[in-house]
């Protein structure tokens, strides 16, 4: 009897990193899943103070699914609830565990997120330092020649952010500015949350309804469509 392939899981890294912004990681990841992408999680640890300040959320390794379950299902504006996702495709990787499977290059990963990014992240990845397993997976990413997305949320940038910004794009990452626009026609706080991640996943090349697009028409916006 013949046997039947099995496919082979090969999924998005997701990292998320100590700036302010926790509510685009949330888009990001529940784009992914319901494209049907299985996503590797690495939450670091700035990112849970974060995430604690912004939805009231504790992230612990212990009990990872069940928090991942609630901060998901939580609208950009605090409404609990929001959502309904399923995240039994998605591992869970603790951030200071450099044996984990995105930090070699022989783990099969179609790509890595960074949602939201901070400027020490930025710095560290550009600088090649894996102090942690999101740095060690960014690095690899990039050795490998897979693709990367670092979406920067911070303002002002100084100088040496900048250069850093400049090393990842030479480098061959995607850097996304957290930079909502207004022209798709956002009426709440989650459209334009949905736009930055939407831009995020069109740079992974991972479809989405998450905003509308431009048509080339002016008034689209306003229109209330």
């Amino acid at each position: 009897m013949e046997q039947q392939e099995v496919k082979s899981r090969r999924p998005w890294v997701v990292g998320v990193s100590g700036a302010s912004g926790t509510p685009y990681a949330a888009a990001v990841l529940r784009g992914l899943l319901a494209a049907g992408e299985s996503v590797d999680l690495v939450v670091s640890r700035a990112s849970r103070l974060t995430l604690l300040d912004e939805t009231g959320i504790a992230f612990r390794d212990a009990h990872w699914q069940g928090d991942l379950r609630q901060w998901l299902a939580r609208g950009a504006d605090g409404k609990p609830d929001a959502f309904d996702v399923d995240v039994s495709d998605v591992r869970h990787w603790a951030a200071g565990d450099l044996a984990a499977g995105p930090s070699s290059g022989s783990y099969p990963v179609e790509g890595m997120l960074i949602v939201p990014a901070s400027t020490a992240c930025v710095a560290g990845v550009a600088l090649g330092l894996s102090k942690d397993l999101l740095q060690r997976a960014a690095s690899v990413t990039l050795k490998e020649r897979r693709p990367l997305v670092v979406a920067v949320r911070e303002t002002p940038l100084n100088g040496q952010t900048l250069k850093h910004l400049v090393t990842l794009d030479e480098a061959g990452a995607v850097v996304l500015p957290a930079s909502p626009a207004f022209y798709a026609g956002a009426t709440h706080i989650q459209d334009l949350v949905d736009f930055v991640a939407g831009r995020v996943l069109d740079a992974a090349g991972v479809p989405h309804r998450l905003y509308r697009r431009w048509e080339g028409e002016l008034g689209g916006g306003s229109s209330g469509d």
